[in-house]
């Protein structure tokens, strides 16, 4: 075994060559006081509103109920995987997740690259995208259930060309609606986040690729795609972020307990909740968390892997 050599400092020297001496300037105790002062209420609250609940969870997770608080190990995390309503909440959201993430990714992407040519109406159409952002989630609910309810704008087209109305959130098309609607609410951040990264993108290899006769589609995946790899990373991220955070609009649009393709974790998370069975939803909570650490490092080596040559 080598052992690695103990790095040592060149004494610093003046110009009769004698060597000066540098000393560390120490930090006095009321300036570590007052930065400790000012540091105190994030440090307290962090404790207080993340750290501390994190341990009363598992903890919770491990007991079998408030009273008898007896250690019951892995049953309770047994008894939630066995559960019917967790299995189907994790099948919709997995399900949910695998459709709505990667079209964000990709139709924010493409628009990104139709905007970035010179089109007519280019603000316009900009400005189209980003729209959704400043409305209010119960506006957009509102909007929605205008367009599909059971008596809505859409079934009334569909009828007066004569088709069958659908009852789009009682259905199996439900699931359908909610993802047009992620997909109205997020692709305008996605655009602009993909503009942002195609803008940065040195000028001069593209220039040198176009004289060297390649064309769009290879300089797309050749060289764009290469530079945007850790925008496509972060977008992803985001995307499956938000992806578990639409139980505001369906619990808006469809209640406690949607129709069976639109019943969510969170909807288990938040029915648990409510007849207290902290066990059941603590348990539940640690997997959904793993679950997400799994895949989100799983995301990080991914990009890590293909972006290296171009950060380097």
């Amino acid at each position: 075994m080598f052992k690695r050599k103990k790095e040592v400092m060149e004494p610093v020297l003046d110009s009769n060559g004698e060597e000066i001496k540098i000393h560390k300037k120490k930090t006095p105790m009321k300036e570590r006081l007052i930065s400790a002062a000012f540091l105190s209420p994030s440090v307290i609250g962090v404790l207080v509103f993340f750290i501390l609940p994190f341990f009363v969870v598992i903890y919770y997770a491990h007991i079998s109920n408030l009273m008898s608080k007896e250690f019951v190990g892995l049953n309770n995390f047994v008894n939630v995987l066995q559960n019917e309503a967790f299995r189907l909440a994790a099948k919709n959201t997995a399900v949910f997740s695998l459709k709505s993430v990667p079209l964000a990714i990709i139709l924010s992407l493409v628009m990104a690259l139709i905007l970035e040519k010179n089109i007519p109406c280019k603000s316009m159409f900009r400005t189209f995208f980003l729209s959704p952002l400043m409305v209010p989630v119960a506006s957009v609910v509102l909007i929605w259930q205008v367009i599909f309810d059971n008596h809505g704008v859409l079934n009334e087209v569909i009828t007066l060309f004569g088709g069958t109305s659908v009852d789009w959130f009682k259905s199996d098309l439900g699931q359908v609606v909610v993802i047009i609607l992620f997909l109205w609410k997020n692709l305008g951040y996605n655009m602009i986040l993909f503009m942002s990264a195609l803008a940065a993108i040195p000028t001069d290899v593209l220039e040198v690729s176009r004289l060297d006769g390649c064309s769009e589609w290879k300089q797309f995946f050749y060289i764009k795609l290469r530079f945007i790899t850790p925008t496509i990373f972060f977008v992803g991220i985001m995307s499956l972020i938000n992806s578990f955070k639409v139980f505001r609009e369906v619990y808006l649009l469809a209640g406690d307990y949607p129709v069976t393709s639109l019943y969510m974790l969170q909807h288990f998370m938040n029915n648990t909740f409510k007849s207290l069975d902290y066990q059941k939803l603590s348990s539940a909570a640690i997997i959904m968390a793993i679950v997400m650490t799994v895949i989100i490092g799983a995301l990080f080596l991914f990009e890590n892997k293909v972006g290296k040559d171009v950060e380097g």
